[in-house]
């Protein structure tokens, strides 16, 4: 997992070979105007800005993925996540969704941690992650990247 701010972006281009195209892409955006939505950016590289009600941290979804990264951007003042190591959890909710490329945990976040507005988490499939924790209603920007 990575906590950063979009500013400092360039610092992760070499990670993966789709990371700069994707934090390019998100640079390019008026975070504070863009749609709810979803976006083709590229092969292997595609967007979504939701905005939903927050979760409690009892009710939040904790899951992970096989075959897709997430690069999940605060577009609200203050958004809370829960994070286990994939090594950490052992109560799956049910089997892997190949189609969906998720797997959901009855386990529970291992930590929180807090993103304000233009500050991003990157979960690798070995991330699992509980997103949308808050109060009132949340948007978000997840850019989804093939492994």
């Amino acid at each position: 997992m990575i906590i950063d701010s979009l500013e400092n972006a360039e610092k992760y281009y070499g990670v993966h070979p789709l990371f700069k195209q994707a934090f390019e892409w998100l640079k390019s955006q008026d975070l504070s105007t863009i749609e709810v939505g979803k976006y083709e950016i590229a092969e292997g590289l595609k967007a979504a800005v939701s905005e939903k009600e927050g979760y409690t941290a009892e009710a939040a979804k904790f899951e992970c993925h096989n075959e897709w990264m997430d690069i999940q951007v605060a577009l609200s003042p203050r958004e809370t996540m829960g994070w286990s190591s994939r090594k950490n959890v052992t109560s799956p909710v049910a089997e892997y969704n190949a189609e969906k490329d998720v797997i959901f945990w009855n386990d529970k976040p291992g930590m929180y941690f807090d993103l304000q507005f233009g500050e991003f988490a990157v979960y690798f499939p070995e991330d699992v992650h509980a997103p949308q924790i808050g109060e009132g209603m949340i948007k978000k920007l997840v850019v989804k990247i093939k492994k």
